[in-house]
């Protein structure tokens, strides 16, 4: 029997590509995506993607999602706490592992191989030290479609926001920007994929600049109650 895994889940194109390698490699049994939910706006912490659009994810790669709220503002210990708990009722629900889509930032690996050191999870990293460059690229040949939400305008001129990555977009970036932005310079909602059965219809909101990024919101463009798996839901408190 395959061991059962947690994927830690943000909405963006390197966790949707890390269950991708997952499901190919077949090593472990994804059980759920994992995600943190801003609880007073109901969105991503940093990409700031709408819960429901996250549900849609989770409905469309037939997975349960396991929401965990978070205050706002959130200390790093509330959110250490709210973590710990959800690691404690995945490992009661026979889960072993914790996959991540972290790229190549030492510190970040780091920090979250400490965290799960004791709880009975074994962290993993699919996606680790490859290539950024030939991962995106990898990506996009696959029919991934992922929209820049949010980004650093400090590193990233404010016009990429909103847009659909392309070869063409990655073509204009500065030359030191991380094609997978993973030194925080954008973040990605995916609304298409090899990961999911179908694409997640979305359109357009507006362009804010707030706490020193640009967000780029996303709605759904139609209703999505009847794609959306309710029962497979569940949060964390």
């Amino acid at each position: 029997m395959k061991p059962k895994a947690l994927l830690s889940w943000s909405s963006g194109k390197d966790s949707a590509w890390t269950l991708h390698l997952l499901r190919q490699q077949n090593e472990v049994e994804v059980a759920g995506l994992l995600t943190t939910f801003n609880e007073q706006f109901h969105r991503v912490a940093m990409h700031s993607t709408r819960r429901d659009l996250v549900r849609a994810q989770a409905s469309a790669a037939g997975l349960q999602l396991w929401e965990i709220p978070l205050p706002w503002p959130c200390s790093n210990e509330e959110y250490e706490l709210a973590m710990g708990r959800a690691c404690s009722h995945a490992v009661e629900q026979g889960i072993t592992v914790m996959a991540f889509g972290d790229l190549f930032l030492e510190d970040v690996r780091k920090y979250r191989e400490e965290r799960l050191q004791g709880t009975g999870l074994q962290p993993i990293f699919p996606v680790w030290g490859l290539d950024t460059g030939k991962l995106i690229e990898e990506m996009l040949d696959a029919g991934v479609r992922a929209r820049i939400v949010c980004l650093d305008p400090k590193k990233l001129p404010a016009h990429f926001a909103g847009q659909d990555i392309s070869g063409e977009l990655l073509a204009q970036f500065p030359p030191e920007i991380d094609p997978c932005g993973e030194r925080g310079e954008f973040h990605t909602f995916v609304h298409a994929g090899p990961m999911f059965s179908q694409a997640i219809p979305i359109q357009s909101g507006e362009v804010v600049t707030r706490d020193g990024f640009v967000f780029a919101d996303v709605l759904p463009s139609a209703r999505e109650d009847q794609n959306q798996l309710p029962h497979l839901n569940q949060t964390l408190a």
